[in-house]
């Protein structure tokens, strides 16, 4: 699944090519029109087709973010404002192409599910291997209430003092560390790579509770979330299986990794284990992490 450093590079992949422009129209593909006929939210959630065409041809890209794991399209057609918000999913990824056939993976190129066409002539082209990920057209954030709820992104001042409030709380105190930091309610955009390293490297074991943590290691573990993000940004974000750039290259960040999917650990030498924990393969050394 994409992660923060992934989605931010493909946010910046996109975003010369397609702020300032119209969306002339959206076309889709026949997976989602089956779909939703099926009555099945496929990719797009929370609106009928031809309701999503309506409210988003025509409109003006007047910017793009990034939040967390989403991509956010703040849409402006005369006085109206509409926001496309967008999650990847397991394996979404967006494209700016002359036409599908530019794509340069074939999978992605096959398994296109959305094509925003755009007054410049390029085609912003949302694929999906697994149609796992969403995009939604809606009026503000209000209306999608559990985008609200995000902590502050890890690099502004407000996000540490927001994810030790939550050591307070009695929901994650009984629960591993590692559960807790892939809340995005309690760290905006800490995915499971990125979880693993940042244990890691605060030598601290993804399956202690979390109240037992004292408060140096509760720190020293945001800084490290915080240090290993911002690496994956830096390398251009970990191309393991599907992650791929807007131009259809590969981030590094998976040379640059100290646990996940590795075999021996590269301090001591030992054996890398793994361990289910909160569903995810949680990877870590059992000398280096206590």
């Amino acid at each position: 699944m994409p992660e923060l450093p992934e989605v931010e590079h493909v946010k910046r992949g996109i975003q010369p090519f397609v702020q300032g422009q119209t969306i002339e129209s959206v076309v889709f593909s026949d997976k989602v029109k089956e779909g939703k006929a099926a009555n099945k939210e496929t990719i797009i959630k929370g609106l009928a087709l031809d309701t999503f065409q309506h409210l988003t041809e025509k409109f003006v890209i007047k910017d793009i973010e990034r939040r967390s794991k989403y991509i956010v399209f703040y849409l402006q057609r005369d006085d109206e404002e509409r926001i496309l918000i967008s999650h990847l999913g397991m394996a979404g990824g967006f494209f700016v192409v002359d036409s599908v056939e530019d794509i340069s993976v074939a999978n992605y190129r096959k398994h296109w599910h959305v094509i925003f066409k755009l007054n410049n002539g390029k085609l912003l082209v949302y694929s999906d291997i697994r149609r796992f990920g969403e995009i939604r057209n809606v009026s503000s954030f209000e209306a999608y209430p559990s985008f609200l709820e995000i902590a502050p992104e890890p690099f502004t001042e407000a996000a540490m003092p927001h994810y030790l409030s939550w050591f307070g709380k009695k929901l994650y105190q009984n629960k591993p560390i590692k559960q807790m930091i892939l809340d995005h309610r309690v760290i905006s955009g800490c995915g499971n790579i990125y979880a693993c390293e940042a244990l890691f490297r605060a030598g601290i074991h993804p399956a202690r509770l979390s109240k037992d943590l004292n408060h140096q290691e509760r720190e020293m573990l945001f800084y490290y979330v915080r240090e290993v993000l911002e690496a994956g940004i830096k390398y251009g974000g970990t191309s393991i299986s599907d992650y791929l750039h807007a131009d259809g290259s590969k981030g590094s960040m998976q040379l640059h990794l100290n646990v996940y999917k590795q075999k021996v650990c590269k301090v001591c030498g030992n054996d890398i284990e793994t361990q289910v924990i909160a569903t995810r393969n949680s990877h870590f050394c059992t000398t280096c992490q206590k």
